[in-house]
């Protein structure tokens, strides 16, 4: 049996009854074809709410874009029937193609989602011949379609960070699942108000059951955290990283105030060209690449320099203790050698870790850290810098979600 265009565009399209392809409209100069679809009046109307039988109000005539077939662009354009019902009034019939206030067929949108995840904005545009606002449009449903679905998150183990947004100093703040590694939410700056809020209004997780808190030495979250968790002194840890950030800074502060006296007294300085040597970990496994052995026999020289690196290399080593009692010691004692050590920039940072010693301990005792935060940060500038920034931060939060949030975004036909 021969099968006509028309059928084969019902199989093409995946239109299903109450609705069948009528006529094909092929424009050769625009490259284009349309299916016509309609609707099969003598099934009857009925309210797509209460699927009561309703009489016909009136059509709106809709066009949707579909994926391309034999090189054309192709179009399903159906005149859509408004029903009037008893108990919801005006209804208008829905489609199983798309989505409402969708001008683009499920297939189509399920295809953008699937580049987006491995192509920028403007690549996707230029493939499927659309605007960066349509792309953008989505986006933001696929996320707002993954956000409804998504079920309550249950989870043990949280990060908290920011992450630049823009320059000048604006920042998003990024709450990370660590159990799954996906991102809860993204909230549009960094202030204590605002996680504050969250955390008393939020309706994504439910954070009864957790054991930590990983976080920067940063206040304002801190503050936030107190205000919602009775047991925040407990379960907030401080991110090795982030103390390991405040060293280094300080040993580059020490480094480059000697280089200068170097080069003042003799125009020839030691430490030339040794800078990233100073703040490398001793840890990493490129150790023994020529630079390094080079570097060495300066750590035993009689700088200042020298003795704030060995302080930076001891505090490296004491985040492996199991016993607390041993650890709390050993920090103490190295507080002890920075308040004596008389280097500013060491001392300032030893009172620094004095503050903030309670979390340091929570860290140790909890053997967490927010390293899979901060390799999530990385993803997301990359991300950034993949889409040349963005307008705003809805924006910004959606595209973060879209590719970090672990949601399932595929649309799927209503019947």
């Amino acid at each position: 049996m021969n099968e006509t265009l028309e059928s084969f565009y019902n199989h093409l399209l995946g239109i299903e009854s109450p609705w069948e392809v009528s006529s094909i409209k092929r424009d050769s100069q625009q490259r284009e074809v349309t299916a016509i679809v309609v609707y099969k009046q003598d099934l009857g109307y009925y309210c797509p709410e209460c699927k009561r039988p309703a009489k016909l109000h009136d059509h709106r005539t809709r066009r949707w874009r579909h994926l391309d077939s034999c090189n054309h662009k192709t179009f399903i354009e159906a005149a859509i029937p408004r029903i009037e019902c008893e108990e919801h009034g005006l209804r208008q019939i829905p489609v199983a193609w798309a989505e409402a206030n969708s001008r683009f067929t499920l297939e189509f949108e399920a295809a953008v989602i699937i580049w987006l995840k491995e192509a920028c904005i403007v690549a996707v545009a230029e493939y499927f011949t659309i605007t960066w606002d349509q792309v953008d449009g989505i986006s933001s449903r696929a996320v707002k379609r993954g956000m409804e679905r998504r079920k309550i998150i249950k989870t043990k183990h949280i990060g908290i960070d920011e992450t630049s947004y823009q320059k000048y100093h604006e920042y998003v703040t990024v709450i990370l699942d660590k159990e799954n590694d996906n991102v809860i939410d993204i909230l549009h700056d960094r202030k204590a108000e605002t996680l504050k809020t969250w955390l008393k209004t939020q309706e994504i997780a439910n954070f009864s059951k957790i054991e930590s808190i990983s976080m920067d030495m940063w206040d304002p979250f801190i503050n936030a955290i107190k205000a919602n968790f009775v047991d925040a002194d407990k379960i907030i840890a401080f991110d090795r990283f982030h103390v390991s950030q405040h060293l280094n800074k300080a040993v580059d502060k020490v480094r480059s105030a000697e280089h200068q006296v170097f080069m003042a007294a003799g125009g020839f300085s030691i430490l030339t060209h040794s800078k990233h040597q100073w703040l490398k970990n001793s840890n990493r496994t490129d150790n023994r690449e020529s630079k390094r052995r080079e570097f060495m026999p300066l750590t035993r020289l009689n700088l200042k320099t020298a003795r704030a690196w060995r302080i930076k290399e001891m505090a490296a080593l004491l985040w492996e203790y199991c016993n607390m009692g041993c650890a709390e010691k050993a920090w103490k004692r190295l507080l002890y050698w920075i308040s004596h050590c008389r280097l500013k920039p060491m001392i300032a940072v030893g009172k620094t870790i004095r503050a903030y010693l309670w979390g340091i301990l929570n860290a140790i005792r909890l053997q967490v850290n927010n390293s899979m935060l901060e390799a999530k940060n990385a993803k997301i500038q990359k991300i950034k810098n993949r889409a040349c920034g963005f307008r705003n931060r809805e924006r910004f939060r959606n595209a973060i979600l879209f590719h970090f949030g672990g949601l399932d975004m595929m649309p799927v036909a209503t019947r």
